[in-house]
């Protein structure tokens, strides 16, 4: 017998399908104009120049539509998201935890974020310096993050809306402030000293980390919404919808709003060295992004209407991760409450958030790029041996599971205490290996049997 996720799964008609520009571009697009990933980009300046930072933009923003690609065309081909697309490569059962309720986890990571994102420039848009732990940001990230969870179960439809047209502001203000800062760019120095084991400092340039950090950072932070990219494309109508969406949703946007971002922060470093230094800069947390933000005294009264751009801009993320989080518990245990499950992740988001443990984007960004990037590429693996979709594989598909943990080892190793350094690659090199993993196991044989999908009403 088929879990209920699979027995229960339905393709998305042709009919409900729709051009690139009203579906898969602008969704995409709202993702990378949001604080997380401009605020992401404080890591890749601590490592060298502003064009280092640059060509690792450019080079994750060609990377994160590699991620989409497959995801994407998996979707276009069988209107089915996610959930059910996996079941090829980690099997019937095996798909409920992975790629399941492992994006699920890291959805509730993700409200998190856009918890702590807002509550901090909250309190910097009232001139309040109190920060995590604290009575009034424990109550700002209670009231926003389980706020907007309700409304993530309740009101989908309202955030759907409202994400087609609230991006716009936090791009017009990071482009606003590129150009403002863009007369410390050449006093601009990275003042961080970077500490590796010897062999590595030997191999790689401190330039070239830069790019590294900058690619990590694009890639760690899409990874989980590459992933998805199946459950975008369901709604596309051909092939042309799922390029050209993923082209300028993923990388035009995401090479516009990193590129006025660095302008942005590496001005702010240039014209105030002190900033950096006092903000704790190399941990690339979001409030040393606010200390840049704040820094953007020259212009009147744009840095303060900069906090409240970017506290509306987390509106729609919060609610739609509430909303993913609870959709795949929900989808893997249909018979769990859909309301209580979201409210649920939202309590543990805001816990993580008013905490401040959600505060640190390198890391989090990193546990994601090495979580999702081998989930991609033995999907990837698995799309090119198949040349489609061949549906769901018996039980446990070993082949996919073990290229899945043989490139999170990879991919996480940067965490690691003691043993690991952050190489910048992480997101990169978990996907090769669970690429060519899955690839080898399964022409020895390690995929089972498929199982024909009844997707009749």
């Amino acid at each position: 017998m088929l879990p209920s996720y699979l027995s229960m799964a339905r393709p998305n008609p042709m009919e409900n399908r729709a051009p690139w520009y009203k579906n898969t571009a602008p969704s995409y697009a709202g993702i990378f104009l949001s604080v997380p990933f401009m605020a992401g980009t404080v890591g890749a300046l601590q490592y060298g120049s502003v064009w280092a930072a640059v060509v690792g933009l450019f080079l994750g923003a060609l990377f994160c539509f590699m991620l989409y690609y497959v995801p994407g065309m998996l979707g276009l081909r069988t209107g089915m998201p996610l959930y059910v697309v996996g079941s090829s490569t980690f099997g019937t059962h095996g798909g409920i935890l992975m790629p399941g309720l492992l994006m699920g986890v890291l959805q509730i990571g993700w409200h998190a974020v856009f918890t702590f994102s807002a509550a901090s420039f909250f309190m910097s848009a009232i001139g309040s310096k109190a920060g995590p732990n604290t009575a009034i940001f424990w109550l700002v990230c209670i009231i926003w993050g389980m706020a907007l969870a309700l409304v993530g179960a309740v009101g989908i439809s309202i955030l759907s809306r409202l994400s087609s047209w609230l991006p716009i502001f936090p791009l017009l203000i990071i482009i606003v402030a590129g150009f403002a800062n863009m007369s410390g760019l050449g006093k601009f120095s990275s003042s961080v000293s970077v500490s590796l084991p010897e062999a590595a400092a030997a191999l790689i340039p401190v330039l070239g980390l830069g790019a590294f950090a900058a690619l990590q950072s694009a890639a760690g932070f899409f990874a989980t919404a590459g992933a998805a990219g199946a459950d975008f494309a369901m709604n596309s109508r051909n092939k042309k919808d799922v390029v050209l969406g993923g082209l300028f949703g993923i990388t035009v946007a995401a090479l516009v709003a990193g590129f006025f971002t660095i302008l942005t922060i590496a001005g702010a470093m240039g014209k105030s060295p002190e900033i950096a230094v006092n903000a704790g800069m190399g941990t690339a947390k979001l409030d040393v992004f606010a200390a840049f933000i704040s820094s953007i005294g020259e212009v009147g009264a744009l840095s303060k209407i900069m906090y409240w751009v970017f506290v509306i801009a987390c509106i729609c993320p919060t609610g739609f991760c509430a909303f993913l989080a609870a959709n795949s518990f929900s989808t893997m245990f249909p018979k769990l409450p859909r309301t209580g499950m979201t409210l649920a992740a939202g309590a543990v988001g805001v816990i993580l958030a008013a905490t401040g443990v959600a505060q640190n984007l390198v890391g989090f960004f990193l546990i994601i790029g090495a979580s999702f990037g081998p989930i991609i590429g033995a999907m990837t693996a698995d799309y090119i041996r198949s040349g489609e979709w061949v549906g769901p594989r018996k039980g446990i598909n070993k082949a996919g599971y073990i290229a899945w943990a043989a490139g999170f080892i990879v991919g996480i190793l940067g965490i690691i205490p003691g043993i690991g350094f952050s190489y910048g690659l992480e997101t990169l090199m978990s996907f090769i290996v669970g690429f060519a993993v899955y690839l080898i196991l399964a022409e020895l044989g390690l995929e089972p049997e498929t199982i024909k999908l009844n997707t009749a009403d």
